[in-house]
């Protein structure tokens, strides 16, 4: 079972690099033998255009087909490449992901953002009706008609073009709410650090949006960032660390700013 950004990259890339595909609407892992081929021939209207219905049932029995959303799912739903599974070895709709299109996959990401600076690798690299993976190093692995016609590693052009990959530009990427992402969890556990252990100085960022001061509530911006002063009170069960915002000191519990 995939459970973090880094193994769905690795899982994707796998499919790239070591599988025939075959870029199929609605397929998410099947093996191309002939009871398959009629399924997706008939399944939607993009198969059954004469050209890529020509393509399905040419491909050979060891060609799996794939959609951009459904790769995603397939991995995720456990697909293994078993060339004598209906779904090669995906089990349809399990490990908490549901049958959505790529649209409504992205909608459910975290942290969507057009900035491209700081992407972790695993994250959905996103554009109207079209989903890929991040994998780090300015690529990406996407199931795509065009370029080679099924599942490849193309340069994210967000980042800059690579030489010997075509090169995708994406809208957004944001973090998938299937898999956890070891970057965000490792800033999140040295934040939770630095406040328990009240270090001077320490910058923290604001991660939810208020802080009191005395019996007053200041709305803080997300991403705001504060100084602790290292002192600590204990106040209604909650431990609050006194920080410095605008010169100013407030008291601020870890359940308000999450530090």
């Amino acid at each position: 079972m995939i459970k973090t950004g880094k193994e769905l990259a690795a899982a994707v890339k796998k499919i790239a690099t070591s599988y025939k595909t075959l870029y199929v609407m609605g397929c998410f892992g099947a093996p191309l033998k002939a009871e398959f081929k009629e399924r997706y021939c008939r399944n939607c209207s993009y198969n059954k255009q004469p050209a890529r219905t020509k393509m399905i049932k040419s491909a050979s029995a060891d060609t799996f087909g794939f959609d951009c959303v459904c790769l995603i799912k397939g991995v995720l739903w456990g697909w293994k490449g078993d060339k004598n599974a209906v779904y090669g070895g995906a089990k349809y709709e399990s490990n908490g992901v549901g049958d959505i299109d790529c649209n409504q996959m992205f909608e459910l990401c975290s942290g969507k953002t057009e900035d491209f600076s700081k992407i972790e690798v695993g994250e959905a690299v996103w554009l109207q009706g079209h989903i890929g993976v991040y994998i780090g190093d300015g690529l990406a692995v996407e199931c795509t008609p065009a370029w080679k016609n099924g599942v490849q590693i193309t340069a994210v052009a967000n980042i800059g073009k690579k030489n010997g990959y075509n090169s995708q530009r994406w809208s957004k990427h944001g973090k998938l709410p299937y898999v956890t992402y070891e970057e965000t969890e490792a800033s999140a556990s040295a934040n939770k650090a630095e406040f328990v252990s009240g270090k001077t100085n320490a910058p923290v960022k604001v991660r939810a949006s208020a802080s009191i001061s005395g019996a007053v509530i200041t709305k803080l911006p997300k991403g705001t960032v504060v100084r602790m002063t290292g002192k600590t009170v204990k106040n209604g069960g909650y431990t609050w660390a006194e920080v410095l915002y605008n010169g100013k000191i407030c008291w601020c519990d870890k359940q308000w700013i999450n530090c």
